[in-house]
């Protein structure tokens, strides 16, 4: 593991607040282990080993049904701990790939028969080299025939820059982590407003209200104090959730990587959900139905 960054908790609490039945877990991932998947030699970071098996023994300890894993870049384009991980969920997961251009028709068959549905495109400079534009809308557009959507994760500062691409692409486009908000800014000023403007314009358009211990400045819940968990983010989180009830995900993030500061407890992630989803209509919409009708959509509901 790269020197200075945390492990993930070894004990997460039961949480609090009771998951409608059918939760999905729609942002984690799975890493190696590194003895039979390799990281990728270009990778920026290397995380510790975090299994299939212990992201299904998390998932059913916070009282998940399934989980949308999503390819990290300390894998690259190899997509195999990935599929292994679909394979051997007993159709309880799904999956977020990253392709390159060089992708073949057979492999993407073979990837969506495992369970993907979709693919990430990175655009946090300190994560990935830069791909060219041209190359990932060419990816794009081979993607909509398979009914695969795109997902992205950039950092707010550069949404104006990348605008133009994002609302062009030919899917429907999941965002992480509502682009990564600089929470000390005003919920209403002119950053997250150019985020919530192009959601409003744009309807193929989706966010994830995710990563709470990533955006926040106030920090981790003290002892004592579980309940004022990163309010900081609930503001921004609660606009999305209310302005776009049908087109928001929640994930835990297991196993948060590259966190230097601390390691969040991920039933105390849970117990942040009702900050930001405040009725259980919109925790269903949240938890169960948005998920499942993006990836599970032939699935009753």
């Amino acid at each position: 593991m790269t020197p200075g960054w945390l492990a993930y908790h070894p004990n997460p609490c039961m949480p609090r607040f009771r998951l409608p039945p059918g939760a999905v877990d729609a942002h984690c991932h799975v890493f190696g282990p590194g003895a039979r998947f390799p990281y990728a030699p270009e990778r920026k970071y290397t995380p510790v080993d975090a299994s299939r098996d212990q992201l299904f023994a998390l998932r059913d300890r916070l009282g998940f049904s399934r989980n949308i894993i999503v390819q990290a870049t300390c894998h690259g384009s190899d997509n195999r701990a990935l599929a292994d991980a679909l394979r051997h969920s007993d159709g309880r997961a799904r999956g977020v790939a990253t392709v390159k251009r060089s992708v073949t028709d057979a492999e993407l068959r073979e990837m969506h028969e495992a369970g993907v549905r979709g693919a990430r495109f990175n655009f946090v400079k300190r994560l990935v080299d830069f791909t060219p534009k041209d190359e990932l809308m060419e990816i794009a557009q081979r993607l909509a025939p398979l009914g695969w959507h795109v997902v992205i994760y950039f950092e707010a500062v550069d949404l104006p820059q990348l605008l133009d691409f994002f609302t062009a692409l030919p899917t429907t486009v999941v965002v992480d982590h509502m682009g990564r908000p600089d929470v000390t800014k005003p919920v209403d000023g002119p950053e997250f407003g150019l985020f919530v403007n192009m959601l409003r314009e744009h309807p193929n358009i989706w966010s994830k209200v995710s990563c709470p211990e990533r955006l926040s400045v106030s920090g981790p819940p003290a002892q004592d104090g579980e309940q004022n968990a990163y309010r900081d983010v609930v503001p921004f989180a609660r606009r999305i959730v209310e302005t776009f009830p049908d087109r928001v995900l929640w994930g835990t993030d297991w196993p948060h990587p590259n966190l230097k500061n601390h390691m969040p407890d991920d039933g105390l992630l849970v117990d942040f959900v009702p900050h930001i989803a405040t009725t259980p209509e919109l925790q269903r919409k949240l938890l169960v139905d948005n998920p499942m009708r993006l990836y599970w959509p032939d699935e009753p509901r």
